[in-house]
């Protein structure tokens, strides 16, 4: 795990969170070789299948805000959790104890915003979405709410998230850590760590396996291409479904 971050004013004005530095980030030679996969977040759990590693969340579960996008990056990661005090009371105190956009401050081009967040109430709003983007965050994954859905979509962010909810998180969540290791769904998710989603679902690859993932699904996209290519070409069913499942154990 990273170590914590040195004091910064910001730090001093939330002094409650543990903040981490983010790692190296993945090579964007990777990142882009991993873009040119077709069926992106599908391969990619095949492979983690292949390789032992918990990695895939179907789309049902997390579900996107806009379909037709894909986004592939480094995971800067939120861990937030239920607030103890009412929100009313909190409210009245005017109190919150959110601190999200500490993750947005640790931001690099390309990065993906990754919340292990509360169920029901919104953990991101259309504010940070737009400080988010403007600061070069592809996309954002939430375990739990997100909030002004339209304007996301109207700025062209992608959000894959548990709920919708307009509830505000901000006097019913506290943000707990930046930067550390996160449950995504029954996914353990460290920052850094590469995160692929797309209309299908969400993958994570642990960032020291991604090379060795990305040469799998490579293979596997060229296998692929073949069997597509012999299809177009009619090469009858039963010499498809030999070269499909002729060298599969019973």
């Amino acid at each position: 795990m990273p170590e914590p971050d040195e004091q910064t004013p910001a730090a001093d004005r939330f002094s409650w969170v543990t903040r981490r530095k983010a790692p190296e980030r993945i090579p964007r030679q990777v990142i882009e070789r991993f873009d040119r996969l077709e069926d992106l977040s599908s391969t990619v759990s095949d492979v983690l299948d292949q390789l032992g590693l918990i990695g895939a969340i179907g789309a049902s579960r997390l579900k996107p805000s806009l379909p037709e996008k894909r986004v592939i990056g480094p995971a800067l990661t939120v861990r937030n959790v239920e607030q103890r005090r009412s929100a009313s009371t909190a409210a009245a105190d005017n109190e919150w104890k959110m601190a999200e956009i500490l993750a947005v401050v640790e931001a690099k081009p390309g990065d993906v915003l990754l919340f292990q967040g509360v169920h029901d109430t919104s953990n991101m709003g259309g504010l940070l979405a737009t400080i988010a983007q403007r600061e070069g965050i592809i996309g954002a994954v939430v375990d739990g709410g997100v909030r002004d859905v339209g304007h996301s979509r109207k700025i062209g962010l992608p959000i894959w998230s548990a709920d919708v909810s307009p509830v505000t998180g901000k006097w019913r969540c506290i943000t707990e850590e930046i930067n550390g290791v996160v449950n995504l769904a029954g996914v353990t998710v460290a920052a850094g760590d590469l995160v692929i989603a797309d209309e299908t679902g969400i993958c994570v690859v642990p960032r020291e396996r991604a090379e060795e993932v990305l040469e799998r699904c490579e293979a596997i996209t060229r296998a692929e291409a073949a069997v597509e290519a012999d299809i177009a070409a009619g090469v009858p069913l039963t010499d498809l479904m030999e070269r499909l499942y002729g060298d599969k154990k019973g």
